[in-house]
């Protein structure tokens, strides 16, 4: 017989609250939360510290701006140089990965569970988790949210208030509620930087 957290880790529904393990980890990860973001925002090691021991891989100069709450931590991957600007909530019942030189604006919600759209079985308190996918070289604006299942292709940039209900191809410029690819962004849009 499959634990609940088997049952979560396999995207199958499963009873969050009927399972002491995936409680535990719950209480541990809102307890690293609250000392991240009880921490004075200049002391960046030991804001490093909390979030190597948080996150399941925190890549190299990668940075995260508190407030952050995550409901188990484990289940997130942030690459090289990535940014978390502050209010971000990764629900990471299932894995959010989250690639190199990744900018994501202030309230990031990023939702990997999904409950029983019947009354009567969401009352059973189950859910189930699909993974969200964030690939290198994004830029999110602010207030983006993210739903379950959803892949953010390469390179791609998502305007702030949106709501990414479907996959976005790389390369993509992509806005609204629901978010949908406006245009590919191309060498027309260099900022004359490099």
């Amino acid at each position: 017989m499959m634990t609940e957290r088997e049952k979560m880790e396999r995207g199958d529904w499963y009873d969050p609250g009927a399972d002491a393990e995936l409680r535990a980890a719950r209480h541990r990860a809102s307890d690293l939360c609250h000392t991240f973001n009880q921490m004075l925002p200049s002391d960046r090691a030991g804001h490093l510290a909390i979030l190597r021991e948080l996150f399941g891989y925190v890549g190299d100069h990668a940075n995260v701006l508190s407030p952050l709450q995550v409901d188990y931590g484990y289940n997130v991957s942030l690459g090289d140089r990535s940014f978390i600007n502050h209010g971000a909530y990764l629900m990471d019942c299932a894995p959010i990965t989250i690639g190199n030189d990744v900018f994501i604006g202030p309230n990031l919600g990023a939702y990997t569970a999904q409950h029983p759209l019947v009354a009567a079985e969401r009352n059973l308190g189950v859910e189930r988790a699909l993974p969200i996918t964030i690939e290198d070289d994004c830029w999110l604006g602010g207030d983006v949210k993210i739903m379950p299942g959803v892949t953010i292709g390469r390179g791609c940039v998502i305007g702030a208030g949106s709501i990414v209900t479907r996959d976005i191809p790389a390369g993509m410029l992509a806005v609204g509620n629901p978010c949908r690819p406006v245009r590919k962004i191309t060498e027309a849009d260099r900022a004359g930087l490099l």
